[in-house]
C-alpha cells in the first residue's frame, strides 16, 4: 500500500456547479493531532495523546460524514487501510487489545479511530472517548513516534 510520510497535499471533489470542492482537515483533528503522512485514500494522523496509542484516518474527500457517503471503492479502501492502522498499533504499542470507531459526534468530517488499549489504561474498560484530560507527548516523543509510525506504515 503506498505510503508518503509528506506534507499533507489537499484534495477534493466536485461541487454540484462542477467547481472543484478541496478537501480541508477539520480544524479541531488538527489541533488535536500530529500528521503522519498519506495512504492512497486517508491521511493517517497521531492523537497527541500520550496516555493511549491512538490513530486517526481522514479519508481526503470534501463533504464526507458518512462511510455511506463514500463510493464503493473507496469504502473498500478504507477498510484495507484501518486493518494496516491497526497492524500499525499493533507493532507499536503491544496493547492487549485494539478498538476502531467511527463516531463523528462532535467532528462530523469522517474519521476513523483506531485505538490501543491496555487493561492498565485510566479508561478500561469502558471507552476512551472524553476520559480525563488528554495529556500531550513531549516533543521528542512525539516526533520519535510519528517517525516510527511512518516507517511502520511505509513497510506495511
Amino acid at each position: 500500500m503506498p505510503f508518503a510520510a509528506r506534507p499533507f497535499q489537499p484534495s477534493g471533489k466536485q461541487g454540484s456547479l462542477g467547481v472543484m470542492v478541496p478537501f480541508r482537515l477539520d480544524s479541531r483533528l488538527a489541533a488535536d493531532t500530529l500528521p503522519i503522512g498519506d495512504l492512497a485514500l486517508c491521511s493517517a494522523l497521531l492523537l497527541d495523546d500520550a496516555r493511549f496509542p491512538w490513530l486517526v484516518l481522514v479519508p481526503r474527500r470534501a463533504g464526507v460524514a458518512e462511510v455511506t457517503d463514500l463510493s464503493d471503492e473507496d469504502a473498500m479502501t478504507l477498510m484495507g487501510e484501518i486493518r494496516v492502522a491497526t497492524r500499525v498499533v499493533l507493532e507499536l504499542a503491544k496493547p492487549d487489545k485494539v478498538n476502531v470507531a467511527a463516531l463523528g459526534n462532535v467532528v462530523a468530517q469522517l474519521h476513523v479511530h483506531v485505538v490501543g488499549r491496555f487493561r492498565s489504561d485510566p479508561a478500561w474498560p469502558g471507552p476512551v472517548w472524553a476520559h480525563g484530560t488528554r495529556a500531550p507527548y513531549p516533543h521528542h516523543a512525539a516526533a520519535a513516534l510519528v517517525e516510527r509510525a511512518a516507517g511502520l506504515f511505509a513497510a506495511a
